[in-house]
């Protein structure tokens, strides 16, 4: 039997030689309608993504992303992570305070509440589920708490719990009265008191206050029935109120509440309203109320993003006073629309009797490249109704938070401004000077939102957490880190005598001075079995102790290698994977029909009348 070429090659390579100049013209063709559908592919998809960049020259490579969207430095002693931070200009002096912020997005890994020193150095962090914002310092009956938002986001709006830190019996006393509570964390980071909105409400994660008369001002979206027919919507629809309460933090008494809806209409909204408002859990955000502050008149300071409005509201009687902005804006501008023209913003505050601050974000979305965000600070002549825009604080990169952010003057007359959306920080003079810019995310990529934290701030603060302090040992050293340990100066090193290892003594072989959040202590020859490491305080006292610890004789087997080089593996493995595919198929394709391959002969005859009669030549 004789192997002979298949009729439908041969029918395939006479065509192709008979039309060579036809197949050369469809397969330019094909070629060019390719290249036209991912040209048209690439402007639909990719180039809007592009045209998100914040490419400027001179940035670092830190800020192209070189060290990824969200660099971070992790510990050998402690299981988290912490942001590493690109600081400028070169030698900047930050204030001395430790930064408070609550990283989170896509590239955050273990997001939480976070504390910083002053060179970026990670002091205290948490590894939270949800989402947690808002965490800063506040002051209750002459204590120092950390207080933070945390629970679950839907909409730019939450449903979660506000926390600070105090005894078992103060969040038992309030627990039959709080769905969603808030917690205080005290110098020991001892979970204290847990504080809720007064009835069936969900505690909204944007602001949470409490004021030198130790009462609390908290924020409610409830939704509720309304017509929104004149919108484009349905007439039987829902749209979420913007409510805040005041709550004696004592007794949990409700002392006031005023409600948006009383005063402001979907009409007064810049905020499209596309298919919500066809449901409870799908309400219109007409208003979406971001701020509540409360000055020594007793006037409440409400930010209200939706309607680019700041209000007045009277303490006693609930009426709104005055409007700042908006379309029921009462102030003639004095600084030709820079005081009024704010929009989408955050953070409206009390800086004395009748000036005010905020954050303005002059953007929600990222189809407006130019919009710039940024600090205000604004006076108010409240009887001839004038407005005048006092001092502007903007980002040498002409920032863009389309959400989020404040703004907090420091007691030394200093601003701090929180970019929000944008990883980054920047402390200002009192006359806009930029004094310390930082980074905690590549800025080429803060439009995407890989890495945000909702507020910033900056605070004294004095840690002495009940946990011990925690090493790992190695062959020659050991490392040792105490979360949230603020008053360490330095590590000792203490090796067992060898006298009894029931009721084990130890003896001080080293000390070193704690020189970062996790300091790597070299192991001398008197430490060759069992040891621990001790903090001292400056003055020399001891603030706690690791457990005991071995010294490693022989490296342990195996390591966690770095994600980026098992990436690259990855990456080089699959590409040789394809070559060695696409040269063994292109291989086996040219032996089988190449010119003079091994086909046999036939007749002419055969060829013509089939399959029926195959005679070798």
């Amino acid at each position: 039997m004789f192997w002979r070429t298949p009729s439908g090659v041969l029918r395939l390579t006479s065509w192709l030689r008979r039309e060579r100049p036809n197949a050369v013209s469809i397969r330019w063709l094909i070629l060019l309608l390719a290249t036209l559908a991912g040209a048209i592919g690439f402007y639909l998809f990719a180039f809007p993504q592009l045209l998100r960049l914040r490419i400027r020259a001179g940035l670092s490579w830190y800020d192209l992303g070189a060290e990824g969207f969200g660099p971070d430095q992790s510990y050998v002693s402690f299981d988290e992570e912490s942001p590493k931070l690109e600081v400028s200009p070169p030698g900047a002096q930050c204030d001395p305070r430790y930064t408070f912020l609550a990283p989170r997005g896509d590239s955050i890994a273990h997001p939480g509440p976070m504390i910083l020193d002053s060179a970026g150095e990670l002091v205290w962090t948490q590894w939270n589920s949800g989402t947690t914002q808002d965490f800063k310092v506040q002051q209750y009956k002459g204590e120092k708490y950390l207080t933070y938002w945390q629970g679950d986001t839907d909409d730019n709006y939450g449903r979660g719990s506000w926390y600070m830190v105090g005894t078992p019996w103060d969040c038992m006393r309030y627990r039959h009265q709080l769905t969603f509570p808030l917690v205080q964390l005290d110098s020991t980071y001892t979970q204290r008191r847990v504080v809720s909105p007064v009835g069936m409400y969900d505690g909204d994660l944007h602001d949470f206050q409490i004021t030198p008369n130790d009462t609390a001002l908290l924020m409610i979206y409830d939704p509720i029935p309304v017509d929104l027919s004149p919108l484009g919507g349905p007439e039987l629809g829902w749209m979420y109120d913007g409510v805040f309460q005041e709550v004696d933090l004592e007794t949990g008494e409700l002392l006031f509440q005023w409600r948006a809806s009383d005063f402001y209409s979907p009409g007064d909204s810049y905020h499209p309203i596309g298919d919500a408002g066809h449901g409870r859990t799908s309400a219109y955000d007409y208003l979406h109320i971001n701020s509540v502050d409360k000055d020594d008149q007793g006037r409440y300071l409400v930010s209200m993003r939706h309607i680019h409005t700041i209000a007045c509201i009277d303490g006693i009687t609930g009426e709104t006073l005055w409007s700042l902005g908006g379309k029921r804006n009462d102030f003639v501008d004095m600084s030709e629309g820079a005081a009024t023209d704010f929009s989408w913003q955050h953070d409206a505050r009390w800086r004395g009797t009748n000036r005010l601050s905020l954050f303005n974000n002059a953007a929600a979305t990222n189809d407006d490249p130019s919009a710039v965000s940024r600090g205000m600070m604004v006076d108010l002549d409240l009887e001839g109704r004038r407005a005048t825009l006092i001092q502007t604080y903007e980002h040498p990169q002409d920032m863009m938070a389309v959400s989020q952010g404040n703004l907090q003057v420091l007691d030394t007359g200093n601003v701090l401004v929180g970019w929000g959306h944008s990883a980054a920080f920047t402390e200002f003079s009192p006359t806009g000077d930029v004094l310390c810019n930082v980074h905690f995310g590549a800025s080429a990529w803060f439009t995407f939102g890989r890495v945000v934290s909702y507020r910033v701030f900056k605070f004294d603060w004095v840690g002495n957490p009940i946990t011990s302090p925690e090493a790992v040992s190695t062959i020659d050293s050991v490392f040792v880190s105490w979360n949230g340990a603020t008053e360490v100066s330095s590590w000792q090193v203490e090796a067992w005598d060898r006298q009894n290892l029931t009721n084990m003594t130890f003896t001080p072989v080293n000390q070193v001075a704690r020189d970062s959040f996790e300091t790597e202590i070299p192991l001398t020859p008197s430490v060759d079995s069992f040891f621990r490491v001790r903090a001292l305080h400056s003055n020399g006292d001891s603030l706690g102790v690791t457990g005991v610890l071995q010294r490693v004789t022989e490296s342990p087997g195996g390591s966690s290698a770095n994600p980026w080089t098992i990436g690259a593996i990855v990456l080089v493995a699959l590409g040789c994977l394809g070559c060695g595919i696409y040269f063994a198929v292109h291989r086996r394709f040219l032996q089988k029909f190449k010119s003079g391959g091994p086909y046999q002969l036939v007749s002419r005859k055969d060829e013509d009348d089939g399959d029926e009669h195959r005679l070798p030549l």
